[in-house]
């Protein structure tokens, strides 16, 4: 495992950050519940993407991984994962910089530039149209997953992303407070995203709706399909290939 660095965020929570490579800064965020080491480096994403050129840069987003998870709900308030990546950037001092994430990442990456955050280019992950317009269905299921932490059954919708939260020790109280801070970007919102951008998605994923809706949606899109779920997806070999090959374009 790459041993984290730490920064605080401007409320003061302690965050961990990866780093692998030189070059061109890139920023990834992970998924809900999973980490920088998972997400990005245990499958060697990372590693590719740096073999291309790239200083890539990765954070364990609040609650997650090394980084704290505090129990105060006023340290949850809304998009405050916007306000840790730019908080991350201002640590970094980056200024031209590229920006992508998977799931919760690519939600809190679409976030950022609709606030005004600027990357070259972005990449967004398993993520379609409803999973940033319509995020209630989806916060309604983890916040299932977090009511049902000690009573789900094999086979319950619930199980795997039980077990999976278990394995990542993901605090439940803190991540029920953050679960509240997500906010939905409209399709209105969208045209703020004018910069290229890669859509990669499993080809059996539809957990966060549909990519190539997505993909109609945006200015200057292209979208690429690679083998999987939407949790086996960042374990192929394809998906850290198309993101090294979008990068170095």
């Amino acid at each position: 495992m790459t041993d984290p660095a730490f920064f605080e965020a401007r409320d003061g929570v302690r965050l961990a950050v990866r780093e692998i490579g030189e070059g061109r800064p890139v920023v990834l965020l992970h998924g809900l519940f999973s980490s920088a080491e998972v997400n990005w480096i245990k499958f060697g994403t990372a590693a590719k993407i740096a073999g291309a050129g790239f200083r890539v840069i990765m954070p364990d987003l609040r609650i997650h991984g090394s980084s704290e998870a505090p129990h105060e709900e006023g340290l949850y308030p809304p998009d405050v994962l916007v306000h840790d990546l730019e908080d991350l950037v201002a640590h970094f001092s980056l200024g031209d910089f590229d920006l992508g994430g998977f799931s919760l990442g690519a939600r809190t990456s679409v976030r950022a530039v609709v606030a005004g955050m600027k990357p070259r280019r972005l990449i967004l992950g398993g993520m379609g149209l409803a999973g940033l317009a319509g995020w209630q269905r989806r916060g309604a299921f983890f916040k299932r997953v977090i009511a049902e932490y000690e009573s789900a059954k094999r086979g319950d919708d619930t199980w795997l992303s039980i077990q999976f939260m278990k394995t990542m020790r993901v605090d439940r109280i803190a991540a029920g407070h953050l679960l509240d801070s997500f906010t939905d970007t409209s399709p209105d919102m969208l045209a703020a995203i004018t910069m290229p951008t890669l859509l990669v998605c499993g080809e059996a994923d539809q957990d966060n709706g549909s990519a190539p809706e997505l993909a109609a949606a945006l200015a200057d899109a292209r979208l690429v399909t690679v083998p999987g779920t939407h949790m086996s997806s960042v374990t192929q070999p394809e998906m850290g290939d198309a993101m090294a090959a979008f990068l170095a374009a």
